[in-house]
């Protein structure tokens, strides 16, 4: 890995945000572990970064096919988008339950 980002994965990891809701309600909300998944996945520690925050990768493809939509214009980009965005839900609210009873 090159010099220039490690140094932005070290800033990352100095410079994560607080989860306000998590300081008001004393436990995690459905989007906690988002930014440490993330830097990880950086990293390259692929189940360390699933471990944290099953939908990253939903999310990274979703956003990967977004780009591609925009410059190809996909058939059925519509539902494709729609199954998605549920599936991605379904990924959070499923992990989410899952911290809770584990």
């Amino acid at each position: 890995m090159s010099t220039y980002f490690l140094n932005i994965i070290s800033w990352l990891e100095q410079h994560q945000l607080p989860c306000l809701f998590k300081q008001a309600f004393h436990f995690d909300c459905p989007g906690c572990g988002l930014q440490r998944s993330f830097i990880a996945l950086l990293k390259g520690d692929i189940i360390e970064s699933l471990k944290l925050y099953p939908a990253l990768f939903l999310i990274v493809i979703f956003f990967l096919y977004l780009t591609a939509e925009r410059k190809f214009r996909f058939r059925f980009s519509t539902k494709i988008i729609k199954t998605g965005i549920a599936c991605i839900f379904i990924t959070i609210l499923a992990s989410y339950i899952y911290k809770f009873i584990f």
